[in-house]
């Protein structure tokens, strides 16, 4: 019996047209399916449009209702493939990867560089491989599926602008990937004791800083004062600048008293962060318990904070265990 999938439309560039203004969202979820009609042999779609845009325009109140879509569906379907823009579709993983958690069914996520109406497109080799994975025994849990790979939620990241690999895994293996229209595993899933759970409250107050050489530290006072919670992109494994030191612990003594959050990570991509290998680092971390993100990509870095910052208060000590947690393999090296 072949299994039944619900494809969610929600724009980007496999849903676009070409326009006078340039490339814009007009195809509906039928119309992108109409392209690919050998899905028939692989399962039974059903498919529901949420929003039409460009994924530039995509903000959480999106993924609330992405997982709102999902949860009212969930008994229905076997699967969900999400059709998605490609700018902000890591992000929209992650965010689902906390959102949507021991998922028995495959939530897949995947886009194209080219729109699925052009005569050369990735978008339909995209799409038909998502739905081969949605429909393949032991897939679950929100992954990417993208030019033949597939990628676990928290670790996709956008590395090529206009390359049908535009996605790569960070600091962690391809569980699977797709050959012949046929899924071959390199890592199996292993099956959730608990039931699933959504996750609706993301809490936006928080800042993505990234540092330059020679940046002056005034920055700092504006963000402490209007963001519950600060991401710092530091250089190397990790550290902060001289020109910004004196004015960092003049403001993280009252920060972290009125119960704010400052997380360390690194604007390298790949090997994650490691702030006590060097003094820049290490000392800054001792003096004021910081949490680091380590091996964790940024977008599911932001989107961790968003969802436990969106749970019931709680002290920090419980809120630094839970964001060490992993979900959906999001982080795997930590020294608590």
């Amino acid at each position: 019996m072949k299994k039944k999938i619900l494809m969610i439309g929600t724009g980007g560039t496999i849903a676009s047209k070409q326009t006078e203004h340039g490339l814009a969202p007009g195809l509906s979820s039928e119309d992108i399916l109409s392209y690919i009609p050998q899905v028939e042999n692989v399962c039974d779609v059903d498919t529901l449009q949420v929003c039409n845009i460009d994924s530039t325009n995509v903000t959480p109140m999106h993924w609330r209702l992405l997982a709102e879509t999902i949860e009212k569906n969930y008994a229905q379907y076997d699967g969900f493939v999400i059709c998605h823009g490609t700018d902000t579709l890591a992000y929209t993983a992650a965010a689902l990867s906390y959102m949507i958690q021991n998922s028995s069914k495959p939530i897949v996520i995947t886009g194209a560089q080219k729109p699925i109406n052009m005569d050369v497109t990735d978008a339909k080799t995209n799409l038909l491989d998502s739905f081969i994975y949605a429909a393949d025994e032991g897939s679950q849990d929100v992954t990417i599926v993208f030019d033949g790979k597939v990628i676990v939620g928290t670790r996709a990241k956008k590395e090529r602008a206009k390359s049908y690999n535009a996605f790569s895994s960070i600091n962690f293996p391809y569980p699977a990937v797709i050959q012949d229209q046929r899924v071959i595993r390199y890592i199996p899933s292993i099956p959730h004791e608990e039931d699933v759970m959504f996750y609706y409250d993301m809490k936006e107050s928080i800042y993505v800083l990234k540092l330059i050489p020679g940046m002056k530290a005034d920055i700092l006072t504006y963000i402490f004062e209007n963001y519950d919670a600060i991401v710092i992109e530091s250089f190397g494994v990790g550290g902060l600048p001289e020109t910004i030191v004196e004015t960092f612990y003049k403001e993280m003594s009252s920060w972290i008293e009125r119960g704010k959050i400052v997380v360390m990570t690194t604007q390298v991509a790949n090997e994650g962060s490691n702030m006590t290998v060097y003094e820049v680092g290490k000392k800054v971390k001792q003096d004021f318990n910081l949490l680091e993100a380590y091996d964790m990509t940024l977008e599911a870095t932001i989107t961790k904070l968003m969802w436990l910052m969106g749970l019931s208060k709680m002290k920090y000590k419980e809120f630094k265990n839970r964001f060490y947690t992993m979900v959906n393999h999001d982080i795997l090296f930590t020294k608590k």
